[in-house]
């Protein structure tokens, strides 16, 4: 037995789609200025970190 054909639709009124999309929401983020983006010098050897604990824990978050 095969699949069904998945059923396609098509905007006719972008107008009305665009305006939809926006009164669904926004999704606000706030950053504090004061987070330090780049990691500390480490003085151990080996390559050292480029991004912070925090910056890195802000992008898995987000």
């Amino acid at each position: 037995m095969s699949k069904p054909e998945a059923a396609r639709y098509r905007t006719t009124n972008w107008k009305s789609y665009n305006e939809t999309l926006k009164r669904r929401g926004s999704l606000l983020i706030w950053l504090d200025k004061d987070m330090v983006w780049l990691a500390a010098k480490t003085g151990r050897p080996g390559r050292p970190p480029v991004f912070s604990d925090a910056a890195i824990q802000f992008c898995l978050m987000v």
